[in-house]
């Protein structure tokens, strides 16, 4: 690996280092690097446990335990200078005691690793946070036998990739990530590369079956939920037509609990929310950074009693420190999953979205005067 020095036209040689020249240790610091920093591994993941020894008639720890975007289970087994040989039968043996997870199980795990890791919060909402649903009945967590894992050392023995190649061939989800410390002066740099599998793993897999990853099977639950929705808008935006609302006129019906229109601020669309319990109405703001969001947040609600005036009720302002978006929310309880609802329901999300528009469209075009204003400047 090389830095390149654009002043002087040359590159630099960064000087290759193994971990315990460097007095680094598996626990202390590659473990902590990846589990506040999971997407170092080129997906999004959700670390759930560390040192995980919650087995029965064991007191094995697996190092990192993680939820993938599918709501697959994923065990990460770190080494530092060397795999080791049994670095793949230790993650098997973890996979295997965690492919029996239930959801609640999961759920009361991540809850013990943020209450003692992160300083606690709500295991539930950060789940559900993460899949982008709104409440857990709707995904399948850890679902057959989907489970992943991941293997992560500077050097891989032989017997280590090939056991990784040879399950790769049977359909079993399996990974080798390479990483290796460089020193640039003080500095300590650190490359993370997939190694396993690659477009020419195929080529050390002659003999083996190869196998195509089937589509994974949707939960009944979440199918008919996903069915409903499109159904519930299909009659909502047909509604929202005859009323000559047009925010949502070039919208098409989705299985998504939400549907978004722009509001002429970028990141900062209108939303209307059909949920199991509740209709919403809200401007969301979705902005790239969360000092963004807040800061339109904050202006708006400088204006809260004007805009609350003309929308006719209070709104409910959700800030969310602890989160990078922000949310201006407006909601009525409703039997969502009942289709006998829905008139009431589309009559009550046309008019209050046609409210909430009316009510921010001064204010946001107010602010999308500053905001291009300020982007010009910086340009």
């Amino acid at each position: 690996m090389f830095r390149v020095d654009r002043s002087q036209n040359r590159l630099s040689r960064l000087v290759q280092k193994r971990f315990s020249d460097l007095a680094l240790r598996e626990r202390d610091h590659l473990q902590e690097w990846l589990a506040n920093q999971p997407d170092a591994l080129g997906e999004e993941l959700l670390i759930i446990q560390k040192e995980f020894d919650g087995f029965d008639a064991t007191r094995e720890r697996l190092d990192l335990l993680a939820l993938d975007k599918d709501g697959n289970l994923v065990v990460i087994e770190n080494k530092l200078d060397d795999s080791g040989r049994d670095v793949a039968w230790q993650a098997l043996k973890y996979t295997a005691y965690v492919s029996g997870l239930t959801k609640t199980q999961i759920v009361d795990i991540y809850q013990q690793y943020l209450d003692r890791f992160c300083g606690g919060g709500n295991a539930a909402a950060r789940l559900c946070e993460f899949m982008e649903v709104e409440d857990l009945g709707e995904i399948v967590l850890n679902p057959g036998n989907d489970q992943r894992m991941i293997f992560i050392a500077a050097n891989f023995r032989r017997e280590v990739t090939a056991t990784v190649l040879w399950l790769l061939s049977r359909g079993i989800q399996a990974q080798c990530f390479k990483v290796t410390p460089y020193m640039l002066g003080d500095e300590l740099i650190l490359d993370i590369q997939q190694i396993i599998p690659t477009p020419e793993a195929a080529d050390f897999m002659i003999g083996m079956s190869t196998k195509d990853n089937e589509e994974k099977v949707t939960h009944d639950t979440q199918k008919h939920r996903h069915k409903l929705r499109h159904a519930f808008w299909e009659v909502a935006l047909e509604r929202l037509r005859a009323d000559g609302v047009e925010l949502f006129r070039n919208i098409s019906p989705t299985k998504d609990h939400w549907l978004s229109a722009g509001s002429g601020v970028r990141s900062v669309p209108f939303q209307m929310i059909f949920g199991k319990d509740e209709a919403r109405v809200e401007l969301s703001l979705q902005r790239s950074e969360a000092s963004e969001n807040k800061w339109v947040f904050d202006q708006l609600f400088a204006e809260r009693a004007k805009i609350e005036a003309a929308f006719g009720a209070q709104l409910d302002w959700r800030r969310m420190e602890d989160k990078k978006a922000s949310r201006i929310v407006y909601a009525k309880p409703f039997d969502g999953y009942n289709r006998e609802t829905w008139p009431e329901m589309v009559t009550w999300l046309s008019a209050h979205i046609r409210k909430l528009e009316a009510a921010f469209r001064d204010p946001l075009a107010r602010l999308n005067r500053q905001i291009r204003t300020h982007d010009d400047e910086d340009s």
